[in-house]
């Protein structure tokens, strides 16, 4: 095993590499360990050079309408008026705390994706 830091993006080419040539390590074997740390690495790389940002709250109301297949009328439980639906889809108005709640009681959407815009 001859592992060194990752400092640029070539360096990260090399660890994607050679992470593919050892995809199919068997557990515990030295390969294993391998791949592991290169993991390690990789992510504190990724981390640091390429951050994501945090989630926008109606994406995320969008992703869970398709995923249970819900209508912007199945939203007026959690949101109110089918105007007040279409303002907060339209991002025409913020979502209060009480809509948050609300979503996230109801379509177990995750607080951190719903509180980044918070009115």
């Amino acid at each position: 095993m001859n592992i060194q830091p990752i400092r640029n993006d070539s360096d990260l080419d090399r660890a994607f590499a050679r992470l593919e040539e050892l995809w199919s390590a068997a557990p515990d074997s030295p390969e294993a360990d391998e791949i592991e740390v290169l993991s390690i690495l990789i992510e504190k790389y990724e981390d640091k050079h390429y951050p994501i940002g945090p989630s926008d709250p109606i994406e995320a109301i969008k992703f869970r309408m398709e995923q249970q297949g819900l209508t912007q009328r199945d939203l007026e439980a959690y949101i109110g008026s089918s105007g007040r639906v279409s303002e907060v889809l339209n991002r025409k108005r913020k979502l209060s705390l009480g809509m948050i709640k609300r979503l996230h009681d109801g379509l177990k959407i995750p607080y951190d994706s719903l509180m980044n815009q918070v009115a």
